[in-house]
């Protein structure tokens, strides 16, 4: 049985959507549209959609575990927590807890939580031109208990990340390296090594560039393919190896995360940039899609803790 892909006709044309992340708590979808400066909360058993507007790129919004309306944000270079009531329009606090690749005119564009509460993510540097990048200008790093630290330089867009059920793997993306790789991760500590390519576009004809990524609770990771229209489904413990595609009606599809009540329905979410004068129109373009029928379901993520 193929899967139904629907679009959610709630969600406005997003410019940059991304970082999706599932709240079982409110069952609700947090997202972000980085170049829009702004964060949404959707509501999908009501259609109830919030938002919240900042002063900066925002690319990630995660709880805070036990704290009511707090959320770890990144903010271009910063790592702050803010207080939000998921309704107003501006955060009544926020506070930086770090800044990343100081001196710098990069962003942060991506990151998640472990299942410890550590954030990890990484940034990007700047673009001349929308689509055009600074190459090996970003960083990768971690954040936990006041402390932050750097884990690889030379990054060109930091992207995807997740754990296999084990919590002995880390997954990682760097768009602009063509390849998911694979660390070793120590759950106890949050120390990661080894870094090993798996999974190459160029080896199995994948066009466009990965970009966000999850995993379900078989171990196989779910990759959205920016400027391909689609995603991919990967077995990670043997290299190269594609077990399926869904085509999204959306060029360029830039994260997915599964959430409902059975964590068994994958977001997708996309973006509609101007990219070399080619523009997307509305309303696939820029869209949240809801895929279910997939056979599978998603791992719950984590909350950050303080």
């Amino acid at each position: 049985m193929a899967p139904k892909i629907e679009r959610i006709a709630e969600i406005p044309q997003l410019v940059l959507g991304e970082g999706p992340h599932w709240d079982p708590e409110s069952q609700s979808l947090l997202f972000v549209d980085i170049l829009e400066k702004t964060a949404y909360k959707f509501i999908p058993s009501t259609g109830y959609l919030s938002k919240v507007v900042f002063d900066k790129p925002i690319s990630v919004i995660i709880p805070v575990r036990g704290k009511k309306d707090q959320y770890l944000v990144t903010l271009q270079r910063d790592i702050a927590i803010i207080n939000w009531d998921g309704k107003s329009e501006k955060p009544s606090k926020i506070e930086v807890l770090a800044e990343v690749d100081v001196g710098t005119e990069n962003r942060i564009n991506d990151g998640k939580c472990d299942p410890r509460g550590r954030f990890f993510g990484g940034s990007m540097g700047p673009e001349p031109e929308v689509g055009h990048f600074t190459l090996e200008a970003g960083s990768f790093y971690s954040y936990a208990k006041g402390k932050l630290e750097k884990h690889a330089e030379k990054i060109g867009i930091s992207n995807g990340l997740t754990w296999n059920p084990a919590l002995k793997k880390m997954y990682y993306i760097d768009s602009l390296a063509y390849t998911i790789d694979s660390f070793d991760y120590d759950i106890e500590t949050g120390k990661i090594s080894n870094r090993t390519p798996f999974f190459s576009s160029k080896n199995v004809g994948i066009e466009g560039i990965f970009d966000g990524m999850t995993i379900d609770k078989d171990g196989n990771l779910w990759v959205a393919i920016f400027n391909g229209s689609k995603v991919i489904k990967v077995d990670p413990t043997k290299p190269d190896t594609l077990l399926q595609q869904i085509d999204i009606p959306a060029k360029q599809v830039t994260s997915v995360a599964w959430g409902g009540i059975d964590l068994d329905i994958l977001y997708v979410i996309s973006a509609s940039m101007t990219i070399d004068g080619e523009v997307l129109s509305p309303p696939n373009h820029g869209a949240l899609y809801r895929v279910s029928g997939l056979g599978t379901k998603g791992l719950p993520m984590a909350p950050f803790e303080l």
